[in-house]
């Protein structure tokens, strides 16, 4: 069922994505019924165990993300649901039928692969076409529906240049085109933006949320690159040996990581290790090595717990702010200037070197801070978070 537009912006004429986005959420609601569902599927290879016992839900429309490192079984459970693989144990539901058995042609599911896999000796229109011929639509048809994709995809006017005459922009955008053409249910994307450089895939990106929403279709993407997860995704699974860790919407991954290693994962964090030494109205007091902390959580008194703060919650100050909690002294011992930010390396006197980042909101700053200047640093309670393990 293909969804509304989204709404346009009133000077520009581009979609909102983000306030269509922020309203969708129907695994929040208890009358939704998942549009896929993976109850208990294990897949072995071997002796190698690469998907344990995952129970997952996917919704109608819904732009999800799988993301782990390399090796994390994320492909695997992919290609699982595109039928390339059978589960050893569990139950593949679409809708409300098992699929774990169906071949690939019988599912209602396409796969954009990593590597493209555009054929050489075809043109643009030729490979878009491909999959319509093999299922016997009709030549009118066809037609049609290779202009519709031409269009959708900005490749309009490209139709007779072969693959190597293409950009690796344009390639990949024949590749999407190939695999929305015969209009499935479920579009899968495999590292589709790997092979592009940095600017061009925060650019696909947007084009890509933009696409999804205006075909109301279902896409789920393989990544490892988080920030592509963050900014294309409703919802990210995180994967770790097998296993599904943590779901949820980006923000929440990125502010109340289930663990360390989500913490550590999706950006970067500083994490402080102690003992709990108070806990009073939803806030938790810890006693570690540099200095005694207050954050927002839960931990049972006397428990070891860890605080993590990012980077870019962390104020840097060249002169002592007032006395209060959460401060920390340290000396520059490195930074990165990054354009819109600067990163600091700040050493603290027990020889631990913590990360600090500074927006970079004027042009110039008065005083820029460098290496060997003195810096305090400060963090409000709500701004970290409290780990149990």
């Amino acid at each position: 069922m293909s969804a509304a537009a989204p709404p346009s912006h009133p000077q520009n004429g581009r979609p909102l994505i983000g306030g269509v986005r922020e309203s969708f959420a129907p695994w929040e609601d208890p009358a939704q019924q998942p549009l896929v569902r993976f109850e208990g599927v294990s897949k072995a290879f071997g002796d190698t165990a690469a998907v344990r016992d995952v129970d997952l839900a996917i919704f109608e429309r819904e732009f999800f993300a799988l993301l782990g490192p390399s090796g994390c079984g994320k492909t695997t459970l992919m290609r699982l649901l595109a039928g390339f693989e059978t589960p050893d144990a569990g139950r593949l539901m679409l809708g409300d039928r098992d699929i774990a058995a169906d071949p690939p042609h019988r599912r209602p599911i396409h796969m954009m692969f990593q590597a493209y896999a555009l054929f050489p000796h075809l043109d643009v229109v030729g490979n878009i076409a491909f999959g319509l011929k093999r299922q016997g639509l009709p030549r009118s048809e066809i037609a049609d529906r290779v202009e519709e994709m031409l269009a959708l995809t900005r490749l309009t006017g490209l139709g007779r240049r072969k693959v190597d005459q293409l950009s690796g922009g344009q390639r990949q955008r024949v590749a999407l085109a190939r695999a929305l053409a015969p209009r499935p249910r479920i579009l899968l994307l495999d590292e589709p933006m790997a092979a592009l450089d940095k600017k061009l895939r925060e650019e696909t990106r947007f084009e890509l949320m933009a696409l999804q929403q205006r075909l109301g279709m279902t896409f789920m993407i393989v990544t490892h690159d988080q920030d592509e997860a963050m900014v294309v995704a409703d919802r990210i699974a995180v994967m770790r040996e097998g296993r599904i860790v943590q779901v949820g919407r980006p923000t929440e991954v990125y502010e109340a990581p289930a663990d360390r290693e989500t913490a550590g994962f999706i950006g970067d964090i500083n994490l402080f290790k102690g003992q709990v030494s108070a806990v009073d109205h939803g806030q938790v007091a810890l006693k570690t090595p540099e200095g005694a902390f207050v954050a927002e959580g839960q931990a049972a008194p006397g428990a070891r717990a860890w605080i993590g703060v990012r980077p870019e919650k962390i104020v840097v100050h060249a002169e002592p702010p007032p006395p209060g909690a959460n401060v920390l002294a340290g000396v520059i011992h490195d930074y990165g200037y990054l354009g819109d930010w600067t990163t600091y390396l700040v050493e603290l006197p027990g020889g631990r070197r913590i990360t600090a980042a500074r927006a970079n909101v004027a042009r110039a700053a008065a005083r820029p801070l460098g290496c060997g200047d003195p810096v305090w640093l400060t963090f409000a309670p709500d701004a970290a978070v409290v780990l149990v393990r």
